[in-house]
């Protein structure tokens, strides 16, 4: 039975008032080996109007020169250097609970955010008091007439369903501020408190899901999250080696594809949600195999199965957690379609013909399934 919203601990934040105030912001970098983006990065965010009360960069145990461009060029700023690369997950977490102020601008070290960015997104979350986080459009750093990510919504195959994806500006739909499902961890302004009661990023997902699994838990306990589609951010090519923007696919991404979109699925859904999206999810974990064949990825896509059933059992605990806090239903939340997938994936006819199939397919069975969830 899901819990009433008056004993729900998770929807005890204190209220905002319509207009009221919500600075001052501190910013949070989430680094690793981003030598060649740090600079960009810190200095878009020391132009902004306004501007931010602070500025913290978390260093992934990075190998590059990121130590010392931050030390050399911007003494100012706070610098937490982390032992180890525990991922981004672990890199922002540890930047939230630094931050000394309540609203906390998450951005990554190749995200380049625009004179007005966050002066937008204030704005719109001091009209939207009912919201704990905003983002801006995402497009690419070279062609700002491109949208990269622009949010979207969950697809229950264990996916993001996303808007606007990789569309020109001009074709892009939405205007204004608009409430969004989910949230792309590029750029974030958000209520750190939200934040903290949700648990933070998942710091078992390493990559790949993490951002996804954070909305998809506000979301469930019924925190609004919007999309200010004015405000942008130019995003770059992403951390050599683990981005795989113009490269071939990574062995590990296809790792952590396989481990943590059942994760995700394990630790959100209800039963009867699961159930009914079994089909769907088995298709797709079907065409994914496959793709993991072609790419010679097999037993990295094996050993992520294994993975997450070593997991399961401190997943477990999670998996309550997030029940407990539930205030949506996942019928609610969940949708069929769109599948999107990277332009890299299907830049050939038959493979966007494939795709295209496999779309309307697991459109079909969610429309005829959808009743069942809870």
């Amino acid at each position: 039975m899901t819990p009433p919203l008056s004993n729900n601990p998770v929807a005890q934040l204190p209220a905002r008032k319509k207009g009221q105030q919500i600075g001052p912001v501190s910013a949070v970098i989430c680094n690793f080996n981003g030598e060649l983006y740090l600079e960009g990065c810190i200095r878009a965010l020391q132009r902004m109007t306004p501007g931010v009360a602070e500025i913290i960069v978390v260093d992934n145990a990075s190998t590059d020169g990121s130590l010392e461009v931050v030390r050399q060029l911007f003494p100012e700023v706070k610098l937490l250097a982390l032992a180890k690369n525990g991922g981004p997950c672990v890199a922002r977490n540890v930047g939230v609970r630094a931050a000394q102020h309540r609203f906390v601008l998450a951005v990554d070290n190749d995200a380049v955010l625009l004179e007005d960015t966050l002066g937008k997104l204030i704005v719109a979350l001091m009209d939207r008091p009912d919201a704990v986080a905003a983002q801006p459009r995402s497009v690419y750093f070279d062609d700002l007439d491109k949208v990269h990510y622009n949010g979207g919504k969950f697809h229950y195959a264990g996916l993001y369903a996303l808007r606007n994806f990789s569309v020109p500006m001009s074709q892009a739909k939405g205007s204004g501020v608009l409430d969004v499902d989910g949230l792309i961890a590029i750029c974030i302004l958000m209520d750190s408190k939200a934040f903290h009661e949700v648990g933070g990023y998942d710091e078992d997902f390493f990559i790949l899901f993490e951002d996804l699994d954070l909305s998809m838990r506000l979301r469930i306990a019924g925190h609004r999250l919007i999309s200010v589609e004015d405000a942008l951010v130019r995003h770059k090519g992403g951390t050599p080696g683990i981005s795989f923007r113009g490269a071939a696919y990574p062995k590990f991404r296809s790792y952590y594809h396989s481990r943590n979109r059942w994760l995700l699925l394990y630790k959100n859904y209800r039963l009867r949600t699961l159930i009914a999206s079994l089909p769907g999810i088995l298709l797709y974990e079907v065409a994914w195999f496959l793709f993991t064949i072609k790419l010679g990825h097999v037993r990295a896509h094996i050993a992520g199965k294994l993975a997450f059933f070593q997991a399961l059992k401190t997943t477990r605990s999670l998996r309550r957690k997030v029940q407990d806090s539930r205030n949506v239903r996942d019928r609610d939340l969940l949708v069929g379609g769109p599948l999107t997938l990277s332009p890299q994936l299907v830049e050939k006819p038959l493979a966007a013909q494939l795709a295209r199939a496999l779309d309307s397919v697991l459109r079909w069975l969610w429309s005829g399934l959808r009743w069942i969830a809870g």
